[in-house]
């Protein structure tokens, strides 16, 4: 990966756009669950996984910090840039969507509870709202514009750090692919993205970029 970074900083005008997945966060258990904006810690895993990204990055001017304000991006944030001048913006519009009701349950206990939305979950993945909670076309909206606010304001080199619906949302939207088809896109814990913003658009460099020795190579997972 360390080919591919210099090369692409260096490369033509524009901006340079780092879109990273905070680091691995602590569950009870192991079970597949529904994380949305249940504010969680990171595991000592995934402070290694922002580790690795400090290490890699050093060197890289980064001009803007942005992030979630959810404690798991905002830590992770903090390991990437230690020791630099560049302050961090924590955007609440940057959350991860908003679960309601089904925020930090198992995908057994939601299906348990909740039967029928469960079923409509996966037939209508974009448009479905969960009790008290966002569709992913609601986060679209919040985090769309924001991040466009966020890269008109920055300098030559923004770092962004969210979550994975978050970035997938963003990332459907550059790619101009339906949200029907967000789980497509493969988003890991410490994932980064590598963008470019020139005249004519946005273009994706790198997609899924995982910390060494993690590979670049995931699971699908859901938020």
């Amino acid at each position: 990966m360390q080919n591919i970074l210099k090369p692409w900083l260096d490369a033509g005008g524009g901006k340079k756009i780092l879109l990273l997945r905070h680091g691995e966060i602590r569950t009870e258990t192991d079970e597949k669950r529904f994380i949305g904006q249940l504010d969680l810690p990171l595991t000592d895993a995934g402070r290694r996984q922002a580790q690795y990204w400090h290490r890699f990055l050093a060197g890289v001017p980064l001009t803007a910090v942005v992030c979630s304000d959810l404690s798991r991006c905002l830590e992770t944030a903090r390991i990437v840039t230690a020791d630099r001048t560049a302050g961090i913006t924590a955007l609440a519009d940057l959350r991860e969507i908003h679960l309601g009701q089904w925020d930090g349950l198992t995908f057994r206990q939601v299906r348990m509870r909740w039967p029928d939305a469960f079923q409509r979950r996966g037939q209508a993945v974009a448009r479905f709202r969960p009790p008290a909670g966002e569709s992913f076309a609601d986060l679209r909206r919040r985090v769309v514009p924001a991040f466009e606010r966020a890269v008109d304001q920055s300098g030559k080199v923004l770092l962004i750090v969210a979550h994975a619906g978050v970035n997938r949302v963003i990332l459907c939207h550059i790619l101009g692919i339906p949200l029907e088809r967000l789980f497509g896109i493969g988003q890991e814990y410490g994932a980064m993205n590598l963008i470019d913003r020139q005249a004519g658009g946005y273009r994706i460099q790198s997609l899924n970029l995982l910390p060494q020795p993690y590979g670049n190579q995931c699971a699908d997972d859901n938020p």
